[in-house]
């Protein structure tokens, strides 16, 4: 069973970038496709950004496209996403989340970590 903790949130102002990084622990991660996802106040949460197991395969929201890349290390059991161009509307709560091979939805979660970006 994997463990994810992210880190490298905070805030920010409209424009800057902003890199984030997820520690995976306890399983096998290079069997995992990885994802982003992103809760703000008063939302439900969205998809934001997935990687395939061997990190060739990336799809991302409509709304990050061409601003966010997501990459993984697979050596260093770690995913990042790098963020740039931030918006306001880019202000929420990111988790790292983890898919196992053959599963519908991703089974596990990390705590997350706060991004605010002003204007």
């Amino acid at each position: 069973q994997v463990q994810l903790a992210e880190s490298g949130g905070g805030l920010v102002q409209a424009g800057d970038s902003l890199r984030l990084s997820c520690a995976a622990s306890g399983g096998a991660f290079s069997t995992y496709e990885m994802g982003w996802f992103r809760q703000a106040p008063g939302k439900e949460r969205e998809f934001v950004a997935s990687v395939s197991r061997g990190g060739g395969t990336t799809n991302y929201s409509d709304s990050v496209k061409g601003r966010f890349t997501i990459s993984r290390d697979n050596a260093k059991n770690t995913i990042n996403l790098q963020m740039n161009s931030l918006k306001p509307t880019d202000t929420a709560v990111y988790y790292c989340a983890a898919k196992q091979l053959y599963r519908a939805t991703y089974g596990y979660w990390g705590q997350g970590t706060q991004v605010t970006v002003s204007s």
